[in-house]
């Protein structure tokens, strides 16, 4: 495994993020598809032998219970100041703003519910999923920085945003002394290339890390189509919702990296994923099975060349927005 640090901060994380989403409760969340506590604790236990110590899960997964699990795991088998933990919490719902509670209220019931789930005492980093259009952007920066002072997060980041966003938020945290976000988890992978437009080079420019999700779009660079027959390819719902209409133009790059990773004697896995590992920090790789953590910790190892890397970008096509990006706006959040 390779190491690096997460942007301007303190960090040192593994080039690889075991992203979290898959584990939990598979009858309480929004995915039928997650995997038992068992199972977690196999795949985080591989993460750990293989060098994994960065862990990315959410308190929106599975109702809380992939923060349970994880942390159940992480106590049981590694040291806590050996790992990175990082957590997401949502915005503020329709019933909260009713009731007249903050932005810096929600967010500090926010991290001490997580706390709990995870039975630990502070995130190393605290990920604000995706953005509240009906809260102020002090307000949030307010709270965040909050609970970085009292100590419940070494630091901040943010997921599923515009660059104008990031750069208006820090702008703001810079001029009144708040923490700063220093990661960017953005949805981003050899068949969806949007980030490359202002995203990345606005966090190159701040030394801000890219730790995009969707590493392997849902699995659809890691097999060629119709191959796979998985509970989840069959399941899930949303990933079709973000990948099903490019299919035809995005078949065209699979197609690549299928036959970039039999020349290579690899799986496609870790031809997609050492493609990412050119332009990001740390991808968040979802594991459900444990050859998922093992092949992307081979990527780790794969050196691209130059041309390999041209064949596989040059049929992109620019794609609409997909996913939390294209659903979360402002005129569907009142």
């Amino acid at each position: 495994m390779q190491y690096t640090r997460l942007g301007r901060s303190d960090l040192n994380v593994s080039r690889i993020c075991m992203g979290c989403m898959g584990f939990g409760d598979p009858g309480r969340g929004q995915h039928s598809w997650t995997v038992d506590e068992e199972h977690t604790r196999e795949i985080i236990r591989r993460g750990l032998e293989l060098g994994v110590n960065f862990y990315d899960t959410a308190i929106a997964y599975q109702s809380g219970t992939s923060e349970q699990y994880v942390g159940r795991a992480l106590r049981d088998f590694a040291k806590r100041d050996e790992v990175v933990v990082a957590t997401k919490f949502l915005p503020r719902t329709q019933e909260e703003i009713e009731k007249g509670v903050s932005g810096r209220q929600h967010i500090e019931n926010m991290i001490n519910t997580s706390l709990k789930n995870l039975g630990m005492d502070y995130v190393d980093l605290y990920i604000y999923h995706m953005w509240d259009w009906n809260t102020p952007i002090y307000d949030v920066m307010d709270g965040l920085n909050r609970i970085v002072k009292a100590g419940k997060a070494r630091y901040i980041g943010v997921s599923n945003c515009f660059a104008w966003q990031i750069a208006k938020a820090n702008a703001l945290a810079e001029k009144e002394g708040f923490a700063k976000f220093v990661s960017v988890q953005g949805h981003y992978n050899l068949i969806f290339r949007e980030e490359e437009r202002e995203m990345a080079p606005y966090c190159s420019e701040e030394n801000i890390a890219l730790t995009p999700y969707s590493a392997l779009a849902s699995g659809r660079l890691s097999r060629l189509p119709g191959e796979g027959g998985t509970k989840r390819a069959h399941e899930d719902a949303y990933a079709k919702f973000k990948y099903d209409a490019t299919a035809a133009q995005d078949n065209v790059i699979i197609a690549r990296v299928a036959q970039l990773a039999e020349k290579r004697g690899v799986t496609m896995t870790e031809v997609a994923i050492a493609w990412l590992l050119t332009r990001v920090t740390a991808p968040v790789v979802g594991a459900t099975k444990l050859h998922h953590i093992e092949g992307a910790a081979k990527a780790v190892e794969l050196a691209l060349t130059p041309e390999e890397i041209v064949y596989l970008e040059e049929p992109y096509v620019p794609h609409p927005l997909a996913g939390v990006m294209a659903q979360n706006r402002p005129e569907n959040s009142k």
